[in-house]
């Protein structure tokens, strides 16, 4: 390919020459020909890259196409059902109802309702009309001052500094003019999340960035400034992992920070923001709950809310008895599943570290009820919500309301480029760049997000409505069905097992929680017994 490369170049040189005084008009080609010339010289020269060593100037197009493959995928080669994370038809609903157009499917279902895996709620002959005031959930036990009215769909954590300040403002506009919350994301409490009235759940994760000292560790000065005296704060939620990176912390590339990130974060410019894995506030289960209690009186008696991707489910049974011990516990425990989500991750993470979301919400519900807290605590669930029948499955799962990340990006025009660690967002919302984000239109985008919010509430209001139910509190596990097997089909309440209040405090402990009980204690989070 070398020898072939080098003749044929000589070849084109030579004829150019020639060219030049016999066909004066074929002067234009050496515009074409000298640059691949350079470029196949210097392929060859190179010694980092074997194709263009071996193919020069042919193996550029190799890795051309391999630029534009998602998009190709995408739009060439896809169907509606089968993309990932987000198939075509996902996105597209969540666009229609974002621009309040047509949201209506023609010619029936494209799916295969026979394939394993399919899910579906069944309709009563006796439809209801829910009532409008079973559409907010409280959210504060005893020791909560300032209990939060919260609505059943909120926008989940994403950070300013992972999505643009634009796209922050559009998000907490859209909450504002919605009526939900909006959650910071662990990148702190920002002017940009205060700048349009959004009521807000400030996140605290392990680098306690808005509220940290020089030295990484909690700050509760600067806490109090911000959690007490900001009328939009309605919640504080400790974050102890996420679904896209558990155990991991949070990843911030250096081509993200910008000066005032930076400034706001207090973090060094220049460099990747990396937050520890584990938080220096607490070490113990006991000792996180003495840090709720103190978060919750520092913030004026507000509403803490625990995150968390379950893992090793000793450590979530040794926080229960913690709670029962110090008689101090969250007001809400917010379940990510290990399918991930916005954030940039690992790829070892993002696939095999954590459990997945529907195992952690029944596992958590479990532990709550066994113990005896689950009517203290809410539990908030995200994972995938883009419709009215996500929200109804995982309500009738075991959760109180519902966290959406990526539908609301969707909402706001996110195209699914899969560039959100790159900086390179064509649509202005996982970037720093202000060229790309000064093309998202806050007042346009903002009116999007409440679309999405109205339409995704009003069709799982329709959906109740259809399955005979007064409201969301009478969701229960065996009112969604999962097809099982080609000829078979279950309920939740059939696959998953669901155990008595009390349970986990009895001396008849439901055996698959046995070894889980057993391992676990109050005071450390390392397992008893090895």
């Amino acid at each position: 390919m070398r020898k072939i490369f080098v003749i044929t170049s000589s070849i084109l040189i030579l004829l150019n020459i020639i060219s030049i005084f016999v066909f004066p008009y074929f002067l234009f080609s050496l515009i074409l020909i000298i640059p691949l010339i350079i470029i196949g010289i210097r392929d060859m020269l190179q010694t980092t890259q074997t194709l263009k060593r071996n193919f020069p100037v042919i193996a550029h197009f190799r890795y051309m196409f391999e630029v534009i493959r998602p998009e190709i995928q995408q739009y060439f080669i896809e169907s509606d059902t089968d993309g990932v994370p987000f198939n075509r038809e996902q996105r597209t609903v969540v666009y229609q109802r974002a621009k309040g157009v047509r949201d209506s499917v023609p010619f029936g279902t494209r799916k295969n309702v026979y394939q394993v895996g399919y899910e579906w709620v069944n309709h009563s002959l006796r439809p209801t009309q829910m009532s409008p005031n079973n559409l907010r959930v409280l959210i504060g036990n005893s020791d909560c001052l300032q209990p939060y009215s919260a609505n059943l769909l909120n926008i989940s954590a994403m950070s300013y500094g992972s999505l643009s300040k634009n796209a922050i403002m559009a998000l907490n506009g859209g909450a504002k003019d919605g009526g939900f919350a909006h959650n910071t994301g662990e990148g702190g409490l920002t002017p940009h999340h205060l700048a349009n009235g959004g009521d807000i759940i400030w996140q605290i994760g392990t680098g306690y960035f808005g509220c940290r000292n020089k030295d990484g560790s909690f700050n509760e000065l600067e806490f109090v400034k911000k959690a007490a005296h900001t009328p939009q704060v309605k919640m504080i939620e400790i974050k102890l992992s996420q679904g896209a990176k558990p155990g991991h912390g949070g990843i911030l590339p250096a081509r993200k920070v910008t000066p005032e990130i930076a400034e706001i974060r207090g973090v060094p410019l220049g460099k990747d923001v990396l937050s520890p894995p584990a938080h220096t506030a607490f070490s113990t289960p006991t000792e996180m709950m003495y840090f709720i209690a103190k978060l919750r009186k520092l913030s004026g008696g507000k509403p803490v809310g625990l995150k968390l991707c379950l893992g090793n489910k000793w450590e979530f049974v040794a926080l229960c008895k913690a709670m029962k011990l110090t008689n101090m516990m969250p007001d809400y425990i917010s379940i990510d599943g290990a399918e991930g989500g916005t954030g940039a991750a690992p790829l070892e993470f993002t696939n095999s570290v954590g459990t997945p979301g529907i195992d952690a919400l029944i596992f958590v519900h479990n532990c709550l009820v066994g113990f005896g807290l689950r009517k203290k605590i809410r539990i908030m669930s995200s994972g995938k919500v883009t419709t009215g029948f996500e929200m109804i499955k995982l309500i009738a799962l075991g959760a109180d309301l519902v966290y959406s990340a990526r539908g609301m990006m969707l909402a706001l025009g996110c195209i699914q480029a899969l560039k959100c660690n790159a900086n390179d967002c064509p649509t202005g919302i996982a970037t720093q760049d202000p060229e790309l984000m000064n093309g998202l239109v806050i007042k346009e985008k903002r009116k999007r997000v409440t679309h999405f919010h109205h339409e995704t509430i009003k069709s799982m209001v329709e959906i109740i409505d259809a399955m005979g139910l007064e409201g969301t509190h009478e969701l229960r596990p065996w009112h969604v069905m999962r097809r099982v097997s080609e000829t078979e089909s279950k309920s939740y309440a059939e696959i998953f097992e669901y155990i008595p209040e009390g349970s986990l405090l009895s001396n008849d402990i439901p055996a698959s929680f046995e070894t889980a009980v057993k391992l676990a204690s109050a005071e450390t989070f390392r397992p008893l017994f090895i």
